[in-house]
């Protein structure tokens, strides 16, 4: 899904003559702590995300979801960098825990974040280790039935009724969680029409996923071209969330010879140049003009300073990916992959769920 077979062969001629700055990315990987062989995982029958609400008395338990996902996904990285099976017994051991125990995602509307953002985590784990001999068919196929069964039907709910709100109501990094996870399903379980239901709603989804509804203007300053995003007048958090979603979602879709990085003239390139600039440098200025969404209170009239400078470990990917493979301007996503190289992941950002919101390790992964 993210990655495919050349680039791990790529990466490991690299590591092999501990070249930088791949040798510095795979020193984080190394020395995390979700890849220790002594990690136990923590599944649980019911994901909770929004408890203790009328629509879920229990408490929040969806740190157990993001940590062993981000786990998985290391130990599988580890895995196809080192061959060491060690380390493919252990994403196996956390995927089949999953698979076998949790039965559903529950809460309040927050439910719909955690069905979008660790289920494709979690297939892309599974991706990794797809091929491990270690791992028995029948195994695979309880989690692949368990994405089917319980990750799947929430995160097409949600981009098919909003939770029952109007089309725009949720901002966008909840469309397009949802997106990415069904489209890491598809894949995982080769089923095309899931594939092609992702893609379709990119290009024109009812609701803020779209790229369209996600990139509200595109501003031309200069020789530059900045999309303002639709929570650009929001806060900062939830911009750069966006950046490491569509990047996910444009990556994987990438490995199955669909490029929409380049979809209407780079138009996911033009967001991440608009959040990159305000953030990187709060000297910089950017362009913004008024926004309003289907619901009346919602307007913004200024792009948001709240949380400016945030970091997330995004850059790389795309900046790469337009730079290194398109030999494109990507200015400001350069100066922020330069400046957090090199990139972590879950672990290295703090122990709150933004810290694991993507899956990382960009400056290993994706430098060319």
């Amino acid at each position: 899904m993210l990655h495919t077979k050349s680039d791990f062969e790529f990466i490991k001629g690299k590591l092999a003559h501990k070249l930088q700055p791949w040798k510095a990315g795979f020193d984080v990987l190394a020395a995390s702590d979700f890849v220790s062989l002594n990690y136990v995982a923590n599944p649980q029958i019911k994901i909770v995300r929004g408890g203790e609400t009328r629509e879920e008395p229990d408490p929040d338990n969806y740190s157990n979801a993001f940590r062993d996902a981000a786990a998985a996904y290391q130990f599988g990285l580890m895995y196809n960098l080192t061959g060491n099976t060690k380390y493919a017994d252990k994403a196996v051991q956390i995927l089949n825990a999953w698979a076998i125990t949790n039965k559903s995602i529950t809460g309040n509307s927050n439910k719909f974040l955690a069905s979008g953002i660790y289920g494709y985590q979690f297939a892309n784990a599974a991706e990794l280790v797809r091929g491990y001999s270690g791992w028995k068919t029948a195994e695979f196929k309880t989690f692949q039935n368990w994405m089917l069964n319980v990750w799947y039907p929430m995160a097409l709910d949600f981009l098919q009724r909003h939770n029952g709100t109007c089309a725009t109501h949720y901002w966008t990094n909840w469309d397009i969680a949802n997106m990415t996870t069904i489209l890491s399903i598809g894949i995982l379980t080769d089923d095309q029409a899931k594939i092609d239901y992702a893609i379709d709603y990119f290009k024109k989804g009812i609701g803020n996923g779209n790229i369209f509804k996600a990139v509200v203007y595109r501003h031309k300053v200069g020789n530059e071209d900045l999309g303002q995003g639709q929570e650009s007048g929001r806060d900062q958090g939830h911009a750069t969330l966006n950046i490491s979603l569509y990047g996910a979602f444009c990556q994987m879709a990438y490995n199955i010879g669909i490029d929409l990085f380049a979809f209407d003239n780079n138009r996911v390139l033009a967001l991440a140049e608009y959040t990159a600039k305000y953030n990187v440098d709060t000297t910089n200025s950017v362009p913004f003009l008024p926004y309003k969404n289907c619901d009346p209170g919602i307007e913004h009239h200024t792009v948001s300073s709240a949380g400016r400078g945030n970091v997330r470990p995004c850059w790389e990917l795309i900046f790469n990916h337009y730079a290194k493979i398109k030999g494109l301007k990507a200015t400001y996503s350069q100066q922020f992959a330069s400046k957090l190289r090199p990139e972590g992941g879950g672990g290295n950002y703090g122990p709150k769920s933004g810290g694991f919101d993507q899956l990382g390790f960009g400056t290993l992964m994706y430098s060319r």
